[in-house]
């Protein structure tokens, strides 16, 4: 017999998963596009929750701070933008992640700070793959058709490079829960965030269709 510590728990365990929430800017590229609605639009249909959004000029501090809440991120990405030129049978500026991840971190702050962009906070069951997948991979020459960065941006790391300049990919979206709940409190007080309820969330959420012909 299962016991009613265990139930309590797996209810507190899914009412929280329902509340997991994810960053999501829509960089300058995005908003000089006027593509905010459709962004917007994307995340509404399948169900999320927008709980704080505000559009501001980033310094390039706030950038920094931003992308090294990860302090793996040079590591990372550096790695990640030569395994694509390579699987594309093409040559990387350098075989050293580190060296290629300062050239992306620093393409990304002088992006960044080129224009407004659009800093919103979603919540919702699974955030943060749900729109990891609406919005598509970071490459957007590589990212399928469907997803945001699919449809609507031609750019390359290839070209990106030849240019000097970070990849236009329109969104940044957080890649996990942990680094979600950094980059929300570098972007937002907790007095711009608003704990509502959306109607839609007893069809998303409860475990009955209760109340509907009523």
């Amino acid at each position: 017999m299962v016991e009613f510590g265990h139930i309590l728990q797996i209810l507190y365990s899914n009412m929280a998963n329902k509340k997991e929430r994810s960053l999501v800017i829509v960089k300058p590229d995005g908003v000089q596009r006027s593509l905010i609605g459709e962004v917007v639009k994307r995340y509404e249909q399948v169900g999320l929750k927008l709980v704080g959004i505000k559009m501001i000029i980033p310094t390039e501090d706030q950038v920094e701070a931003h992308y090294m809440v990860n302090p793996d991120f040079k590591t990372n990405v550096g790695t990640k933008t030569i395994e694509s030129y390579k699987k594309k049978g093409e040559t990387p500026p350098t075989e050293n992640p580190e060296e290629q991840g300062e050239f992306v971190l620093n393409g990304l702050k002088k992006y960044m700070v080129s224009g407004p962009v659009v800093v919103m906070c979603w919540e919702g069951l699974h955030v943060i793959d749900v729109v990891r997948k609406i919005t598509g991979g970071t490459e957007p020459r590589t990212s399928d058709v469907g997803t945001i960065r699919g449809d609507y941006v031609l750019d390359s790391y290839q070209l990106a490079d030849t240019d000097n300049r970070a990849v236009r990919n329109l969104i940044h979206a957080s890649g996990n829960l942990e680094e979600a709940g950094k980059e929300i409190i570098l972007w937002f007080d907790e007095s711009e965030l608003i704990d509502y309820r959306l109607v839609q969330e007893q069809i998303l959420y409860d475990v009955n269709l209760d109340g509907i012909l009523e």
